[in-house]
């Protein structure tokens, strides 16, 4: 198949590169509005008791989940005339401004302690803005270009949850285009390294560049059709960049190693395209299995990242496959053109590596680990597990402000109520009674039960105020609006406004005997919610990458043992950067060093869930990578430890090279300024780097030398499988050949 793709590549060059440069310059001018139908957040389950009382509060109740938080300071106190007058008009402006429902201020409301500062400087508004999450946010941005900053002796600042997402989807349209700007020069630096000529060089970012267009594209497509989440976006520019360079990396260097021993031009494409091409194919399938891995999750921000890998990883080996070699049969021998660093010369038999195998640092370090394949295996996993200890100690949370920069106007005013006020009633909850609302007995006796409970200040509903598990406020007119459509709805006001004291309640409430049945809401009960659907759905996520993996990997070596080693050994190595990133991003170690961020004290769930799945398919490419050659080396060798040398010794530099290129490229999302983004750009190369060092230069030899020969065994029937699907090297099994080496020393 992949021989007549080669020859219909070739042929149709001119045709091929012209089709796929008019989709991705298609797809670029799409994608310069894709960040406006992206939406931000996506961290909540709707399906959960949480969403559906979001659901019902609008649909029953018509009211909104507060999400707009309006912190005006002055210079005197807040109950000063001047400032009563110039806030009172303030709120009522904001009252009819289109799509904005539910305002109320400190001025409005009878001044009620907990809307003003401790010191008496500050007081707040709050209101909902309606409409979808893009909606909402446009109108936010739109509000606060008319209202912030200095207004009749006020100063306004806008904050709340939909501010925060506003911010958030900006910051990452900049980061995104921040990181493309330092990482592609940065890379091309390393390309010409790696090959030592600017032509060379330059073709991996064609083919990243293509590539991320077509990817944009593609989102943009899917975004017309479906909610998809504003990280989605990073996705594509991290992995189209890091996939497209490391696929053309093993295929120029294979056909760079063809036109050395000899080949024409054509005969050269074919050739690496039964090879290395295969390889690519595997590895796409490989990523793409790992991404779509995350679409079990129901948290909109997780599954759009599973869409945008498991999109960019196909489109990136098609590129690999396609523009590359359409490409390289332009080109020819004139990939040398442009030629830096000198080409070293290699000894007879260089060409096809055996004189390389001999002599060079991957084929010594493997030949050491295999002589004392014990200790050291002992000694680097004992490592690994020191790094990966502090994971032990995770605390699970979900995103909130502080993952901005101190100048986000939603972080100023989210600190300023948690510092400044108390009860702000920020992390108020919901809790719902879709049949309870007939019964004014039974709503009276739930609402004071509820009041009564610990770290509960106040709990209003159809019935009047309660605290402390008396009425304090018969019912009134605002009362009704609590009741409706034979449903009732209680507003549960915490003391604190720490979102850990609001979540400890959620479960008191959850806890507790209720006359009717109920739903809890608000932003503490959805935080709950989500985190517990990434551990619903955790195990199927991981069923589905684990068994598509084995699948794969046997597909690769044709052996039953060592698809699981391969995963064992990338386990591990993931457990090492989960270590690193609990210590740096929950503790706030290092924070300096990767631009300053605000350790929260947890690790938003979503982090582990995602670069589980992004690091792995890393992870398990470069797997591929590997130990194809090394079974193309055990059918031409016999010997399971010459197999390993000489495969560690072909693609050693080039691994090695893809793995920094690819570090380089996460690398640069450590400029953003939001500290979620930075520990996918902490996380990620940690991944690489000690999976392309550690685990494939010394824990996977070790490994294989104490298997031996049984690490290649698999049943008749799986062998003959493998004989008719399995990915090799060369398009027919390779001939034995006669080897020279000494079998290391066990």
């Amino acid at each position: 198949m992949l021989d007549r793709l080669a020859r219909l590549v070739i042929r149709r060059r001119v045709a091929v590169l012209v089709v796929s440069l008019v989709l991705a310059v298609a797809g670029g001018i799409a994608s310069t509005t894709l960040f406006s139908k992206l939406a931000a957040g996506g961290f909540d389950d709707p399906h959960s008791e949480s969403g559906r009382a979001v659901k019902m509060l609008s649909d029953t109740f018509g009211q909104g989940r507060p999400n707009l938080t309006v912190l005006v300071t002055v210079d005197g106190s807040v109950d000063d005339p001047a400032a009563r007058t110039a806030a009172g008009e303030l709120t009522r402006e904001l009252s009819k401004e289109p799509g904005v429902e539910n305002v109320t201020s400190y001025w409005t409301a009878g001044k009620p302690p907990r809307m003003k500062s401790r010191n008496g400087d500050a007081a707040l508004i709050t209101g909902t803005v309606t409409g979808d999450d893009s909606t909402a946010q446009k109108r936010v941005a739109e509000l606060a270009d008319a209202y912030e900053g200095e207004r009749a002796g006020l100063d306004v600042t806008f904050g709340g949850n939909t501010k925060f997402q506003a911010e958030f989807l900006e910051q990452g349209q900049k980061d995104a285009q921040t990181g493309e700007i330092i990482a592609i020069p940065l890379t091309l630096v390393v390309l010409v390294f790696v090959f030592g000529s600017l032509m060379a060089a330059a073709l991996p970012l064609i083919v990243a560049v293509v590539a991320m267009m077509l990817s944009m594209g593609l989102m943009w497509l899917l975004a017309e059709v479906t909610a998809v989440g504003s990280l989605s976006a990073s996705v594509v520019t991290l992995l189209g960049l890091g996939l497209a360079i490391d696929y053309s990396l093993l295929f120029v260097n294979r056909y760079r190693e063809e036109l050395a021993s000899g080949k024409q031009t054509e005969e050269a494409l074919r050739a690496t395209m039964t090879s290395a091409g295969r390889t690519v194919l595997f590895s796409t399938l490989t990523v793409a299995v790992a991404s779509s891995s995350m679409v079990w999750f129901p948290l909109l921000a997780v599954r759009s990242m599973g869409y945008a890998g498991a999109l960019t990883a196909v489109l990136s080996g098609a590129a690999a496959l396609l523009v590359l070699p359409s490409v390289l049969a332009m080109l020819g021998d004139r990939i040398e053109r442009g030629r830096v660093i000198g080409r070293k010369k290699r000894a007879a038999g260089a060409a096809d590596g055996e004189g390389a195998a001999a002599n060079g640092f991957w084929h010594r370090l493997a030949t050491l680990v295999m002589r004392r394949p014990l200790p050291i295996a002992t000694a680097v996993t004992l490592f690994l597990l020191l790094l990966g200890a502090p994971f032990l100690g995770i605390n699970i949370g979900m995103p909130d402000e502080r993952v901005m920069p101190e100048s986000s106007s939603a972080r100023r005013v989210a600190t300023a109520v948690k510092e400044d006020f108390v009860g702000s009633g920020q992390n108020a909850l919901v809790v719902i009674a879709p049949e309870g609302g007939s019964d004014e007995k039974a709503v009276a006796g739930y609402a004071k039960r509820l009041s009564s409970l610990p770290g509960v200040a106040a709990v209003r509903t159809s019935t009047g105020s309660y605290a402390e598990g008396d009425l304090v406020t018969p019912a009134d007119q605002q009362s009704r609006g609590f009741a409706g459509k034979g449903a009732v709805y209680f507003s549960v006001m915490p003391a604190s406004d720490s979102p850990d004291e609001a979540g400890r309640i959620v479960g008191e409430i959850r806890d507790s005997e209720a006359p009717f049945e109920v739903l809890v809401g608000g932003m503490a009960a959805t935080n709950e919610d989500a985190a517990s659907a990434l551990v619903e759905w955790l195990p199927y996520a991981l069923g589905t990458l684990l068994l598509a993996m084995l699948v794969l990997l046997f597909l690769v070596t044709g052996s039953v043992l060592l698809p699981f080693l391969a995963v064992v050994l990338s386990l591990l190595s993931l457990t090492a950067t989960f270590g690193a990133l609990v210590w740096v991003f929950q503790d706030g170690h290092l924070a300096g060093l990767f631009g300053g961020f605000t350790g929260t004290g947890n690790i938003a769930a979503t982090i582990p869930v995602i670069l589980f799945g992004l690091a792995f398919g890393l992870a398990m490419d470069y797997q591929v990578f590997l130990l194809s050659r090394m079974r193309e080396e055990y059918e031409l060798t016999g010997s399971p430890t010459k197999a390993v040398t000489h495969a560690l010794e072909h693609t050693g530099r080039i691994v090695t090279a893809a793995a920094v290129a690819i570090s380089i490229v996460f690398l640069a999302f450590t400029a953003s300024d939001i500290s979620l983004v930075k520990a996918y750009g902490v996380g990620l190369p940690l991944a690489v780097l000690m999976d392309a060092t550690l685990i494939r230069g010394v824990l996977l030899p070790a490994a294989m030398r104490l298997g031996g020969g049984a690490t290649w065994w698999a049943p008749p029937r799986l062998r003959q499988l493998h004989s008719r699907l399995g990915l090799r090297e060369e398009a027919n099994p390779p001939q034995p050949r006669k080897e020279r080496e000494q079998t290391p020393a066990g």
